[in-house]
């Protein structure tokens, strides 16, 4: 059999780069001998992230548009010219058998350019609102794997396959992982955790929320894991100094942290809640209101309307969080049935199903 080669691309945040390496990881496991080339944007964390999974990486000069007038936006039909001419350069000269897209601004030249040259494509939506370059994409797509149901006004129906996102598949067994964790996050077994997590590019107003009610959250005997994201870590590290506080800016070991952790306070980006399902531990989601179509919210509602999640929404932190905490904390039935209800909406095998779509397409 000829030796198969992969193009992935997917990038700008860690929600879109991940699912590629999960993808990547698994089709490697398939097909060991397999070539694999991802690409992504020039500036963006992909091109840091992916060489450490140990896989090659091309940059695009390409951004997304502004919602403003900006400098950036005049800029953007030569950034997607040039981005165009480039992945074509790519694809030549890499010969892919499949380019899988999930997501992200290089992602839509470069499929763009595989469709144009009849290779086959896959499209991978985290969201419960896919963004405009996927809605583009689907058209010429082969396949498109999604992970939440009713997406059938947004892509042509006889493409979708509902599989779930793909997830790292370190976090299935957490189970046996708890005492291990304790230990290399140098946590007190005697005190629940509170595992803070706002993304990885972290979260302004979850930052804010934590340092304002940080005594109440200590005055509940709990100990607190907060990732604030490498743009606020000047700015919230001093909390650190306080007992059984810990800030980081980005965490390496998700397994061993959502082992570890007893509640967990979470934006609600398609990654984060899918892992979470696995994970199971009572959630509450603030998701972010700044994004397109609000599609994180409407991403936390598929778990909330379930009773596998409580929500707050922004605007509303203030008057509500300490009630909302209180209760989840405080009832342990309440979270029993959360994280039963949580686990039900969880989609082990994603990776898996993913793949087999792709396979599918190898000519």
């Amino acid at each position: 059999m000829k030796k198969l080669k992969f193009i992935l691309s997917g990038g700008g945040t860690g929600g879109h780069i991940y699912p590629a390496i999960a993808i990547a990881n698994e089709l490697k496991s398939r097909f060991p001998d397999a070539e694999f080339l991802f690409v992504g944007a020039q500036d963006k964390m992909e091109m840091q992230k992916v060489p450490q999974s140990g896989y090659a990486i091309e940059g695009l000069w390409i951004a997304g548009l502004q919602r403003k007038l900006t400098l950036q936006n005049a800029m953007f039909p030569l950034k997607l010219v040039n981005s165009l001419w480039k992945s074509r350069k790519i694809i030549k000269k890499f010969k892919p058998d499949v380019v899988i897209g999930t997501g992200g601004f290089a992602s839509g030249p470069l499929l763009q350019v595989a469709n144009s040259l009849n290779i086959p494509t896959v499209i991978q939506e985290q969201n419960s609102y896919p963004g405009i370059t996927n809605k583009l994409l689907s058209k010429k797509a082969n396949a498109i794997c999604v992970a939440y149901e009713n997406l059938e006004r947004f892509f042509p129906k006889d493409k979708i396959v509902f599989t779930g996102n793909p997830v790292r598949q370190d976090i299935l067994d957490i189970d046996s992982k708890r005492s291990e964790a304790l230990s290399y996050f140098n946590l007190d077994e005697n005190k629940k955790t509170l595992l803070i997590i706002g993304g990885s590019l972290g979260a302004r107003r979850i930052n804010q929320l934590i340092a304002k009610e940080l005594d109440f959250l200590r005055n509940n005997n709990l100990q607190i894991f907060w990732q604030c994201g490498n743009l606020y870590m000047a700015d919230y590290k001093h909390f650190s100094e306080i007992e059984n506080v810990q800030v980081v800016s980005f965490i390496d070991r998700m397994d061993l942290i959502y082992a570890a952790a007893d509640f967990v306070i979470s934006r609600a980006g398609a990654s984060s809640v899918s892992e979470l399902c696995l994970v199971g531990k009572p959630t509450i989601f603030i998701p972010s209101p700044n994004v397109a179509e609000d599609h994180q919210t409407k991403n936390a509602k598929a778990i909330v309307d379930k009773n596998g999640a409580l929500l707050i929404k922004e605007s509303e932190l203030d008057e509500k969080f300490e009630s909302v905490f209180n209760k989840l904390i405080h009832d342990e039935n309440l979270q029993k049935s959360l994280s039963e209800n949580m686990k039900k909406l969880a989609k082990p095998n994603a990776t898996k199903d993913i793949v087999e779509q792709i396979v599918k397409l190898i000519k």
